[in-house]
């Protein structure tokens, strides 16, 4: 479902429909302002990436997703059990379905949720999901710096600040390796992630 945009007060574009707004409103109550930079961020990183290699993407579904992508890390709905992104999943089909959306589409919302924090998809399977990892995997630990420009960083940073996310996000993935060893979470962090993130150009 393609969707029109409009401006925020920064100046940055959101689909202009009922479901962006909520999930605007759940990301706001529930997020650290770290972590909710992140998300805008994750979703700006994205639509310039697509735009810069002409992937056509669903704008809501992509929103949406970004916004919910890591409500598994919060407070509020940290799972003991499931890996944080399949409770942001999960979390994220409940979403879709009160909002009104078929369950296929609120699958979706949780099956790219999911995917950001699995093997790389390709564009041509699976766009949204292609997107998010591109943003996020930015976003978190530098990858793919060649792809964001040095003035597309600046003017997003400069609508979304960093607030110290590096280092928030290092402490909230080193707790779910703690808690959870067999997670992607705790691959990361098993593999050097501490060390990328705070590598990361954007914090340069």
């Amino acid at each position: 479902m393609a969707s029109s945009v409009k401006p925020t007060g920064d100046g940055a574009t959101y689909p202009q429909t009922p479901a962006a707004a909520a999930a605007v409103a759940v990301a706001t109550r529930f997020y650290s302002q770290a972590l909710l930079q992140h998300c805008f961020r994750s979703y700006l990183w994205a639509t310039n990436y697509a735009a810069a290699h002409r992937i056509p993407f669903d704008e809501e579904l992509l929103f949406v997703s970004a916004m919910l992508h890591d409500l598994g890390l919060t407070e509020a709905f940290d799972s003991h059990r499931m890996a944080f992104e399949e409770a942001g999943g999960s979390l994220a089909w409940v979403f879709g379905i009160a909002a009104g959306w078929p369950a296929a589409r609120a699958a979706r919302a949780e099956e790219i949720i999911v995917l950001h924090m699995r093997a790389d998809v390709t564009a041509a399977a699976d766009p949204e999901s292609h997107l998010l990892q591109v943003a996020t995997s930015w976003d978190v630990a530098g990858r793919r710096p060649e792809e964001f420009p040095v003035e597309l960083r600046a003017e997003i940073l400069a609508r979304h600040p960093r607030l110290g996310f590096g280092a928030e996000f290092i402490a909230c993935f080193q707790d779910q390796a703690r808690r959870k060893p067999d997670s992607a979470a705790a691959a990361s962090m098993g593999s050097n992630g501490a060390e990328r993130i705070n590598a990361n150009p954007l914090d340069g």
